[in-house]
Parts: structure tokens; sequence; C-alpha cells
């Protein structure tokens, strides 16, 4: 039992009444958004029949989300977080209710399914940085990496349930039901975030935030080599090594699923998430684990390597066990990664370190449907796969090289603070 709960998941921080309320909400927009996210791309699909154009969309949906991610950081350090959050979640619910709108008209128009996703996008960079910098605030420094965890687990939990959801509604009630769903879960959670305290700015009172805002932010990212280098790992894991976009293609041409979508759809978009939710569930150790550089580093080169795996299996389970692998690796990076940002920016940053973040979490995966999709129709799906997954880890290797701060980090959990290993 003893050793059973030294590494169960650190459940500490929901003790804390405004974080379990996020923590929830953050629940039921997790499923809900999944099941959009796997929507999206199979619309597209269906109406195009190619995975380049999946990519194309994606790309176009970039734009918004590395606009509004950079700003949406800057709004977040000026304002009332919370009310923040009460908006973009509003927003979000509306954009959810038009994409169910235009699918369940069979409108097939796939110019206003890539406007209604950079609509999504833009609300979707304004929230998030507001949501993640809300955390420091809600609970106390030393648990920041035990509420890293319980966060990122969540997250994984609904991108889990969301995909098998959405494989398992697809073939019987259509693929509209999907975006609905979403766009009920996310009214919900309106309600939870509006019963959270106060979050004003703590280096004064609230205003609107300006373009100097955000150039302040990437002014202090360009002295904190750490952050920078953390930043970096995770644009070079998720641009070469997420194949999100080839899962529809690889689905029907390589597993066997008929064209209006089925379980190995579902089984490809969850296995990396089930991989992230088994290694979450027990990552009650990691709060012991002080190198918080190394343990990003080691977990990037893991992902690389499963995902090159994975591009070489031609079963659906041996694909789904790599793309699990993969999912542990990527929960381990996403817990150090996180509690590195909370600790290393100051409140008045923090908003802005969050909105970078969020454009390299959501915005790399997006590049990446794009150079995939592209790669994957010229020289075949699981070759691009493969190729990516290499250069995860060529290209992690020179970027420690170059920015060996990462390496050298350490986390000082009687403090809340960190400070460099050794020089």
């Amino acid at each position: 039992m003893r050793a059973l709960k030294r590494i169960a998941i650190d459940t500490r921080p929901l003790k804390v009444v405004a974080f379990r309320r996020l923590w929830l909400s953050t629940i039921v927009t997790a499923i809900g958004s999944q099941l959009s996210a796997v929507a999206v791309p199979k619309q597209v699909y269906d109406i195009t029949g190619s995975s380049a154009w999946v990519g194309v969309a994606a790309g176009a949906a970039l734009v918004p989300l590395l606009v509004f991610g950079l700003y949406g950081g800057a709004i977040a350090d000026t304002v009332d977080r919370r009310k923040l959050l009460v908006v973009t979640n509003s927003g979000l619910a509306v954009t959810a209710v038009l994409l169910w709108v235009q699918a369940a008209l069979g409108l097939d128009s796939l110019w206003l399914v890539i406007v209604l996703l950079g609509l999504q996008q833009a609300f979707f960079a304004i929230n998030g940085p507001a949501r993640s910098a809300s955390v420091a605030r809600l609970v106390p420094a030393e648990m920041l990496p035990a509420a890293s965890a319980l966060s990122s687990t969540v997250m994984s939990f609904g991108a889990v349930l969301g995909p098998l959801l959405a494989g398992a509604l697809m073939p019987v009630l259509g693929l509209p039901v999907l975006y609905l769903i979403d766009a009920v879960a996310l009214t919900a959670t309106i309600w939870a975030v509006w019963k959270l305290p106060p979050l004003p700015p703590l280096n004064g009172p609230a205003r609107r935030a300006g373009l100097r805002d955000v150039l302040d932010g990437f002014r202090y990212l360009a002295v904190q080599r750490v952050l920078l280098a953390s930043f970096l790992l995770d644009v070079i894991a998720m641009v070469f090594g997420m194949p999100r976009a080839l899962f529809p293609e690889l689905a029907e041409r390589t597993f066997g699923d008929p064209p209006g979508g089925g379980f190995a759809l579902g089984v490809l978009f969850a296995a990396v998430p089930i991989g992230a939710l088994v290694f979450g569930l027990t990552s009650g150790w990691l709060s012991r684990v002080h190198r918080h550089g190394v343990g990003v580093v080691l977990a990037v080169v893991a992902w690389g390597v499963a995902i090159a795996a994975f591009g070489l299996a031609g079963s659906l389970w041996v694909a789904a066990v790599f793309l699990a692998l993969a999912g542990a690796a990527d929960m381990v990076s996403m817990v150090f990664r996180g509690a590195i940002l909370q600790t290393a920016a100051t409140d008045e940053m923090r908003g802005r370190m969050q909105g970078v973040f969020i454009v390299v979490v959501a915005g790399g995966p997006r590049l990446a449907d794009l150079l995939h999709g592209t790669a994957g129709a010229a020289v075949g799906p699981g070759t691009a796969t493969t190729v990516g997954g290499v250069l995860v880890v060529v290209v992690t290797v020179v970027a420690v090289l170059l920015l060996p701060a990462i390496w050298r980090y350490r986390f000082t959990p009687e403090t809340g603070s960190a400070v460099p290993a050794e020089r």
C-alpha cells in the first residue's frame, strides 16, 4: 500500500476548492474538445478525400492561434483572468454550435469549416493562457508539479475518451453530433469558471493590453534560456513527430476502416492520450524528481523513438502500443514543462509565457498537420512518420547542445523556486 501511494498521482491540489472547480471544468471541456478535434479533420477529409487538405485546413487555423495566443497571454496579465475565462468559454461554445449547424445542414463547405475552425482557435488561444496562468494563484508553490500532473492527466483522459466516443458515435449518430456534444460541454463550464475567485493582476489595476505588452513578453523570454529551451523542445517534438493529419488515411488504407470512419480511427486518435493517462495516474513519483530539464530532454527523445517505430508498424495494435508509449513520454514532458513554466516565470509575465506555451502546444501540432499531410501525400504516410520521429531525436540533441541551460535546470520544492544544477 505504501509503495502504491508513492507512485499514485499526487491529489493534494484538489483539496484547494478553487483549483478543484477549475480542474473539474477541464474534464468536461477536455472530452468535448476532443470530439471536435476528431470531427474537423474527418469532415475535411470526407469533403476533399485528401490528407493534404487536412493539413492545409490545420495550417489555416494556425494563423489565428499564433496571433491571439500571443495577444491573449498579454490580456491575461492585464485583466481579471476569471472574467476572461467566462468570455472566452462563451465564445468557444457559440463556435461549437455553428460547427454543428453547418454539419447538420450538410453544407459540405470546406472554407466555412476552415473559417469556423480559425474562430474556434482564436477563442482557444485567449482562453488557454488565462486558464493555465491561474493555477499558480490557486495552489501553493510546492504543489505546482502535482497540479501540473493533475491538469495534464485530465486532459489526457479527455483525449482518450473523446476519440473513442467519436469512433463509436459517428457510425451510429453521424458526425454532426460530435460538434453538438462539444457545445453542450462548453456551455456547462461557463458556470464553473464564473464561481472562481477574482483573479486581477497583482502589479496594478486592470488595463487594456497592447503591442508593448506582447513585446515585453518576447524580451523576457529571450533572457530566460530555460523557458526558451523548454518551448523549443516541444516545438521539435510536435512539428517533426506528430503525424495526426495522416490518421484518417492510415485508418482507411492501412488498418481497414470503412470510408465513413470507424474503430481504427478512434484507436489512432486515442492511443497517445491512453499512454499519457495511464502514466499520469502513476505519476506521483514525478513530484520527487528535481531535475525537470533532464526529464524534458529524455522524454522528447523517447517520444521521437516511439513515433519512428509507429511509422513502421503494419498492425493496428502494434501501432497503438507505440503511440501509447509516445503518450507516456509526452506526459513526462508536459508535467515538467508545465512546472518549469509556473516556477521560472513571474506572475506579471506568466500569462504571456502561457500564451507562448499555448502557441507551441497547440500551434506545433497544427504546423505538423501541414508538414505531415504534405509529406504523406508525397512519400506515403508510413515513411513520413518514421523520418519525422528520427528527426525529433537528432534535432533535440542539437538543441540541447546549443541551449544547455535546460539540462542544468533544477527545481527546489522547499521554496518553489528554480536554480541551475551545476554550471
